[in-house]
């Protein structure tokens, strides 16, 4: 009869195994792309470190850039190939998850940072120096002297 009962003792490990959730890391499911869709809107369109070197978008673009920056980063985590993975990563997917997930979040940050960079820079417009406003342009007629030169030169 002790024979009996080690099959039975064996098999419900077994069982209680496949009857366990999987756990994946990567990808992550659609809630959570758009929790982080909205958490980039809040950062891109509220007061913040990053607004206040960069400035703060509106709403409306804020909602439409995070949603290209976070298809954009998820589309490159995903098309990571398994050459980048670690050999320790390889063969255990869980770890491979994450690393995927590591990828996913530093380019969130960088396309984060490239956005709001060049958005800076392009509604930059080119201001004049305070000096060149005490500055007196130059004469029209290259032989005359400039009246900014004239006056240094007679004191």
């Amino acid at each position: 009869m002790a024979e009996e009962k080690q099959p039975v003792a064996e098999e419900k490990p077994s069982l209680m195994a496949s009857s366990l959730p999987s756990f994946n890391i990567w990808p992550p499911n659609q809630k959570t792309r758009d929790a982080v869709i909205r958490r980039l809107v809040e950062t891109l369109s509220s007061p913040s470190v990053l607004s206040k070197r960069y400035g703060v978008m509106d709403a409306e673009e804020a909602a439409s850039t995070a949603r290209v920056i976070e298809e954009k980063a998820f589309l490159a985590a995903s098309d990571m190939p398994p050459a980048e993975a670690s050999d320790t990563t390889a063969d255990d997917p869980v770890a491979r998850g994450i690393e995927t997930l590591q990828v996913y979040s530093k380019e969130i940050s960088r396309l984060v940072l490239d956005a709001v960079k060049s958005r800076a820079s392009s509604s930059e417009k080119p201001q004049s120096s305070p000096l060149a406003d005490d500055v007196a342009a130059p004469s029209e007629d290259p032989s005359q002297p400039s009246p900014v030169l004239s006056e240094s030169s007679e004191n």
